[in-house]
């Protein structure tokens, strides 16, 4: 695919990628998720208020850069080259798309507050029952006077231990699964009646699962209309999708480049193994899903302001082949570094955990190719 950046889209790529070499090798996210807080709080405010990478995806009137979809995926993809722990994905891509597309009072006032990196967001969306299905919900939103009351339990819930609000899909209307009556709110992550069970994800991130016990809410936390928020937290979803498929390019290209690198220097029968033919085929083919990921997350992030269906079915495309690819790529590296691939002193294997969770998150290759297929046959 013939893609050129433009001039500021080439200059944030650059700074973000010269930052990231000087604070974020392999040594030090090691610290860093080893640590009790799983993070270096000085990196996120680094990267808002020293190099303003955080408004790189907004817009001049809220304080941002001017950019959009593929200022995010320039973003993605240099953090996924470090494996970067920050919450740049739940906070700028999800909330941040979230409050663009709902606008209004609560916009104004919160999307400078993101790009002064005062804010962290956790999306809590996902649900032991739900797979999939962003209307599978249990967690409810019964209205009560001017504000709600939530009560439910959201799983995984990314960066939930370091946020200082949190994204929530609530049903408020119909029943479980029915696509009108899901509501979508941003509160206080500290609330009283909020129940957190913090843990280390096994690529080095950090989750919740998230309680919430008659949460009492006011009504301006709600973000669109109420009951009408699935096609909006459907859009949101396939953004962080295209996001992710970024970060894989980052990942993908890691491993590639640094099983070629170990093939150039170990040594067998005399030799180094990159010499021999069926490695090299390995590299090869390892290189062609790296690239492949490359054209794909673009032509996804191309088409997230198309209509409805034809957005689903390029992200739904897109994270399919990437997710076989992340897969590919991962398990290929693994096997050519031998037992050394998965120790917990070597990059690779933990590129590969990364590389593993991509596979799956926001669906499957299975999924995707499910969705693919509905969505171009009912044309």
């Amino acid at each position: 695919m013939d893609f050129t950046y433009t001039e500021t889209q080439g200059m944030i790529r650059d700074t973000l990628a010269r930052f990231l070499a000087d604070t974020y090798d392999f040594d030090a996210r090691t610290k860093m998720i080893a640590s009790e807080a799983g993070r270096d709080p000085a990196i996120w405010t680094a990267l808002a208020q020293e190099l303003g990478m955080l408004g790189a995806a907004f817009g001049e009137e809220h304080g941002g850069l001017g950019g959009g979809h593929i200022e995010n995926m320039i973003v993605m993809e240099e953090l996924g080259k470090v494996m970067a722990i920050e919450p740049y994905l739940p906070t700028v891509v999800i909330g941040g798309g979230a409050l663009t597309a709902a606008g209004g009072a609560v916009a104004d006032h919160m999307i400078p507050e993101i790009i002064g990196g005062n804010v962290i967001i956790g999306f809590a969306y996902a649900e032991p029952q739900g797979r999939y299905n962003l209307a599978n919900l249990r967690t409810s939103a019964k209205k009560e006077g001017a504000g709600y009351v939530l009560n439910g339990h959201k799983s995984v819930v990314v960066a939930a231990p370091w946020a200082t609000h949190l994204l929530v899909t609530a049903r408020s209307g119909g029943s479980q699964s029915e696509a009108d009556g899901v509501s979508l709110f941003l509160i206080e992550a500290g609330l009283p009646g909020i129940v957190r069970r913090d843990y280390p994800t096994v690529d080095g991130f950090r989750a919740s699962e998230v309680y919430f016990e008659n949460v009492s809410i006011p009504g301006g936390a709600l973000l669109g209309g109420e009951g009408a928020a699935l096609p909006m937290i459907e859009a949101i979803v396939d953004t962080a999708t295209a996001a992710i498929c970024a970060e894989a390019c980052g990942v993908t290209e890691r491993l590639h480049a640094g099983t070629l690198d170990y093939a150039k220097q170990r040594k067998q029968f005399g030799q180094e193994i990159a010499r021999f033919q069926v490695l090299q085929h390995r590299m090869v083919d390892m290189f062609m899903e790296v690239e492949q990921a490359k054209s794909m997350t673009i032509m996804a992030t191309l088409s997230l302001d198309k209509p409805a269906q034809d957005r689903m079915a390029a992200v739904s495309a897109a994270k399919a082949k990437i997710s076989q690819g992340a897969r590919f790529v991962g398990q290929n590296a693994v096997q050519t570094h031998g037992g050394i691939g998965i120790t917990q002193e070597l990059a690779i294997g933990h590129y590969f955990k990364r590389a593993s969770m991509i596979e799956n998150q926001f669906g499957s290759a299975d999924h995707h190719l499910d969705r693919y297929e509905m969505l171009t046959l009912a044309e």
